[in-house]
């Protein structure tokens, strides 16, 4: 599918210069406080912070930042009090956007947010978080196995559903069953271009031409906040212009 889940792994292959890893660093370091805060700093226990972590160390983020996170979030270090919050929003085209960040200052954050949607020609505070529903989504590379080998691990651990694209298999779970579909995959060999619990859109909605691009531009700007952690959206943008774009 020519849509979000693809643009995320654009970004991803395409993120790791210097000049973005502090940013990077720190918004990985934002998830695991509090990912340690809700659930625990036992990342076997915590399925949370066990992603967290695992987004960490797949963007080389030093481990002792990765445990003076934990330790924040359990309580063993001071530092800024960060709230999750969720906005709500449109883009152009009529695509429905949801936004997490986490947050030292909810009224500065909302400000801003705002902003970029409203120049961008969206706008916030639409009701559209039912338009997506709560997956894992594991990405295992083609050139790792054949199609049925990867279908035949993933479903026995649980999956439920696989389909190919032109680089990977994208394979989605229900969020209980993540860690065990991950596990499993990675038990038999299979090292996963991207794994994370992500919010899947149930339709898509096709954008082509100027459209998309304003679509990715403003994806791009939401992303580059300092206090964006995700962005989910369910546009449907031919691979070409994914491509330029990322």
């Amino acid at each position: 599918m020519s849509g979000h889940s693809k643009w995320h792994n654009i970004k991803i292959k395409k993120s790791k210069v210097d000049q973005q890893r502090g940013k990077l660093f720190s918004k990985l370091a934002r998830e695991i406080i509090i990912a340690a805060k809700d659930g625990g700093g036992d990342p076997s226990a915590n399925i949370r912070l066990r992603a967290a972590i695992d987004r960490a160390r797949e963007a080389s983020m030093p481990n002792d930042n990765i445990q003076r996170a934990i330790a924040r979030g359990t309580g063993g270090a001071e530092g800024a009090v960060y709230e999750e919050v969720t906005y709500e929003g449109m883009a152009p085209a009529g695509v429905a956007v949801l936004i997490e960040v986490q947050t030292d200052n909810r009224n500065r954050t909302a400000s801003e947010i705002r902003n970029i949607l409203t120049k961008a020609g969206g706008s916030m505070g639409a009701s559209v978080a039912w338009m997506f529903e709560k997956k894992g989504l594991i990405a295992v590379p083609r050139s790792a196995a054949s199609e049925d080998e990867v279908l035949t691990r993933a479903v026995e651990a649980g999956a439920e559903d696989i389909r190919t694209t032109d680089e990977d298999y994208e394979i989605t779970t229900a969020p209980e069953d993540f860690a065990a579909v991950r596990k499993a995959l990675e038990e038999a060999g299979y090292r996963p271009q991207s794994a994370e619990i992500t919010m899947v859109p149930k339709s898509t909605v096709p954008v082509a031409g100027k459209e998309a691009q304003q679509v990715l531009r403003l994806m791009e700007t939401l992303e580059d906040h300092d206090d964006v952690q995700h962005v989910y959206a369910n546009f449907d943008i031919p691979d070409e212009v994914l491509q330029q774009v990322g």
